[in-house]
């Protein structure tokens, strides 16, 4: 008999929150793996030999078959059967939009909001140096750049990403736009269309989503006291 899947993450990874809110939803079991990455337990010689060759999460083992990256991941246990077709549709068109906006989001809204994020919080805890302020404002013009677009035409029709229904596509992009209120940035105050489709993820995916983002949440206190 096949064990419930492994699953290796740290719910202040963007992708790590999403799959986790994902499996919660879709009621799938697994087995709890955390990694603390801020600990580097990740980086270690038996993480990379024994969990993921990348050393990142989040990262699944299927009794034995180990895939890493969050996309892959979805996909992989969508074709087992493991995650709820509300999420992620079995009808081709309908998943095709939801595909559509996961393989614009990596190198758009994911790269611009991680980047700011990662400049702003995580390479000061680990330098010692805060960032530049000209450093810094092109990170923002960057990603204010791709917040445009995203509220402007994936927000343009309908009350969720790809239609009337909320799908694994509006998950992974609240957690990245959740991401950057830890450094002290909220689209939402800039965005209506953003904080009107964000508060609905927000609550649909309740209660799972508030507690993903606990930790979050208590880092944009710190952020917004600063």
């Amino acid at each position: 008999m096949s064990k419930p899947i492994s699953y290796y993450y740290d719910l202040m990874s963007q992708p790590s929150r999403a799959m986790w809110i994902i499996f919660k939803m879709s009621g799938t079991p697994f087995e709890d793996c955390p990694v603390a990455l801020r600990k580097g337990e990740h980086l270690s010689k038996e993480y990379k030999q024994n969990v993921n060759r990348f050393q990142k999460v989040p990262c699944i083992n299927d009794n034995g078959f180990k895939l890493a990256e969050s996309v892959a991941i979805l996909r992989y246990l969508n074709q087992k059967g493991s995650i709820s077709t509300a999420l992620y549709p079995s009808e081709v068109q309908e998943q095709a939009r939801v595909d559509e906006f996961l393989e614009w989001h990596h190198l758009t809204l994911r790269l611009g909001c991680a980047l700011y994020f990662r400049k702003k919080v995580l390479e000061p805890l680990m330098t010692g140096q805060q960032p530049k302020a000209e450093s810094m404002e092109r990170l923002k013009e960057t990603m204010e750049g791709n917040l445009d677009i995203f509220e402007k035409i994936w927000l343009e029709k309908g009350k969720y990403l790809t239609g009337d229904s909320l799908t694994a596509a509006d998950i992974f992009a609240a957690c990245e736009i959740e991401q950057t209120r830890a450094a002290g940035y909220d689209a939402c105050d800039k965005y209506p269309k953003i904080k009107e489709w964000i508060n609905k993820v927000r609550k649909e995916a309740s209660p799972h989503y508030e507690f993903a983002h606990t930790y979050l949440n208590k880092l944009a206190i710190v952020q917004s006291k600063m």
